[in-house]
C-alpha cells in the first residue's frame, strides 16, 4: 500500500489485488454457449408420426402449422387431438415442442413428461424435457433426462449428439472426466463445431493441463479469427501462463478490430495491472466504466486502480457506492477504510474496518484478515482509539508475523492508557528492530521513554 504524505507508521503492505481475478467475471460469461440452454426446434417431430389426411385431417393441419412456425394454431389443433388421443406419445411431444416454443415451460415440462409415460423409450421427449430443465436451472434432473435419452435408439444423430453436447456441459465442473467423454462421443456422430474445440480447451484448462488447452484455443483461433470470445478465452490462459507479451499482441490486434469490446478491454486492463502499469489500465476502464457505470466488477476495478494511483479522493465515492448492495464484504470494507485513512478520515476508516473484522471468517484468507487488522489499528490509534488499537494489533500478530509497525502502535496505545511498563517495553523493542527506517517514529519513542522514566 503506498502512503500519502508523513503517514507514517503502518501495519503490512498492500496485498496485490490485481484485477484478473475481477476482470474474468466479465470475459467468462462471454465464452458460454447456447448448447446447454437451448431449445430444441419447434416442430422436429419423429418420423414415425402419422400424417396421412385419410387418418385424421387435424393431423396434417398440425403439422403445417408446425413447418410454418404458426404455434398458436398448432396449440389448438395439438390440444384438440391430444385430447382425443391421449396416449399417443408423437402428438404429445409435438404439443409439448410448441408448447415450449411458446414459453409455457410449466405446460411444456408436464407434456414432455406424459409423452415420456406413453413411450418411456422415446428419445426426443427425453431429450427437450432434458434441455428445458437445464433453462430452468434444474440441472440433476436435466442431466437424468439427457442421460436416459443417449441410451435410447434414433435416426436423427444430430439430436443425439446435441444430447452428449448439453450432457457435457452440465458435468463440465463436477465430473470434468465425463464431459470429455460425452463432447468425444457427440464430435464422433457428428462435425465437430468451433463449440466443441472451445469446449475442450476449457476442459484442458480445468485440468490444468494449459498446453492442451492452448492448443485448442490457437486451433480455434485459426477457425474463427475474428470472434472475440476465442480471443478472450486465449488471452485468459496466456494471462494465466505469465505470457504477457503474447497476451498484449493477441489483445492490441483483436481491439483494432473491435475497439469496443468489454471484455478484451477488461483483460487489457487486467493484463497491464499485473505488469504494475496502473497508467495504462486506468483510462481503459474508466471508459469501460462510463460505459456501463450499473457494472459493480468495473466499478470495484476502477476504484482499486484510483487506490493503487493514490487517487483515493476518486476512489472512496466508488467504494461507497458498492457498500450500498455489498455492505458486509470484507475485503470491500477493508478497501473503502484503507481509503479513508489516506484521506485523513479516521473515524469513518475505524468504523468501516470494525465492519470488516467483525466477520473474520469471511476474509478470502488469512492474510486478507491481517493487512485489515493492521489497517484497523493505524486507523484507531489516529482516531485516539487505544482499547481498539491493541485488540487490532492482536489480530494481525496472530495471522502476520510481528513488525516494527505493531510494535510502535502497542506501545503508544499502552502509553496513552497510562500503563508505563508496557509501554517502556514496546518502545524499547521497537527501537531494537526500527533501524533507522522509521525516523519520526523512533524520535518519539527515544522521547517518550525520557518522559516514562520519570513516571516510574
Amino acid at each position: 500500500m503506498s502512503k500519502p504524505a508523513r503517514r507514517g507508521i503502518t501495519l503490512a503492505r498492500p496485498r496485490p489485488r490485481h484485477l484478473s481475478a475481477a476482470a474474468s467475471l466479465i470475459f467468462f460469461a462471454l465464452l458460454l454457449t447456447g448448447a446447454l440452454h437451448a431449445q430444441l426446434p419447434a416442430g422436429t417431430r419423429d418420423a414415425a408420426e402419422p400424417r396421412s389426411a385419410e387418418q385424421d385431417p387435424l393431423r396434417t393441419q398440425a403439422s403445417e402449422a408446425l413447418d410454418k412456425q404458426d404455434y398458436p394454431t398448432a396449440l389448438k389443433l395439438l390440444t384438440n387431438l391430444t385430447t382425443k388421443n391421449p396416449t399417443d406419445a408423437h402428438l404429445l411431444y409435438n404439443l409439448a415442442l410448441t408448447q415450449d416454443a411458446l414459453d409455457q415451460a410449466s405446460a411444456a415440462d408436464a407434456t414432455y413428461r406424459r409423452a415420456i409415460a406413453a413411450d418411456a423409450t422415446y428419445f426426443e421427449p427425453h431429450l427437450a424435457l432434458g434441455l428445458l430443465l437445464a433453462r430452468g436451472g434444474k440441472l440433476t434432473e436435466a442431466r437424468e433426462q439427457l442421460a436416459l435419452a443417449t441410451t435410447f435408439p434414433t435416426d436423427n444423430t444430430a439430436l443425439k449428439a446435441r444430447a452428449y453436447r448439453a450432457l457435457a456441459r452440465i458435468d463440465q465442473t463436477a465430473r470434468p472426466g465425463d464431459a470429455s467423454s460425452e463432447l468425444l462421443s457427440a464430435i464422433k456422430i457428428s462435425p465437430e463445431t468451433p463449440d466443441d474445440i472451445l469446449f475442450s480447451g476449457e476442459l484442458a484448462e480445468s485440468a490444468k493441463d494449459l498446453p492442451a488447452a492452448e492448443s485448442a484455443y490457437r486451433r480455434l483461433l485459426a477457425v474463427s479469427p475474428n470472434d472475440p470470445a476465442v480471443t478472450a478465452a486465449l488471452t485468459h490462459l496466456l494471462l494465466t501462463e505469465k505470457k504477457f507479451d503474447e497476451a498484449e499482441l493477441l489483445l492490441t490486434a483483436a481491439l483494432a478490430k473491435t475497439p469496443g469490446d468489454t471484455a478484451l478491454n477488461a483483460q487489457l486492463a487486467s493484463l497491464y495491472d499485473q505488469q504494475d502499469k496502473t497508467a495504462q489500465a486506468l483510462p481503459i476502464v474508466e471508459k469501460l466504466h462510463a460505459t456501463h457505470p450499473e457494472d459493480p466488477t468495473l466499478t470495484r476495478l476502477l476504484a482499486r486502480l484510483y487506490s493503487r494511483n493514490n487517487q483515493y479522493d476518486l476512489a472512496a465515492p466508488l467504494y461507497t457506492t458498492l457498500l450500498v448492495s455489498t455492505p458486509h464484504d470484507p475485503t470491500l470494507l477493508d478497501d473503502s477504510g484503507d481509503a479513508q485513512i489516506h484521506l485523513k478520515n479516521y473515524a469513518e476508516a475505524e468504523n468501516l474496518l470494525k465492519r470488516a473484522l467483525a466477520q473474520p471468517n469471511a476474509f478470502p484468507s488469512k492474510q486478507d484478515l491481517g493487512i485489515a487488522a493492521g489497517h484497523l489499528a493505524f486507523a484507531a490509534s489516529a482516531n485516539n482509539d487505544p482499547s481498539t488499537t491493541l485488540q487490532a494489533v492482536e489480530i494481525h500478530d496472530k495471522v502476520l508475523p510481528q513488525s516494527p509497525s505493531s510494535l510502535f502502535l502497542s506501545a503508544t496505545a499502552h502509553d496513552k492508557l497510562h500503563q508505563v511498563k508496557q509501554a517502556s517495553d514496546l518502545y524499547k523493542q521497537f527501537l531494537s528492530v526500527a533501524n533507522g527506517k522509521f525516523p519520526d517514529e523512533e524520535w518519539q519513542a527515544r522521547h517518550r521513554l525520557i518522559t516514562l522514566e520519570h513516571m516510574k
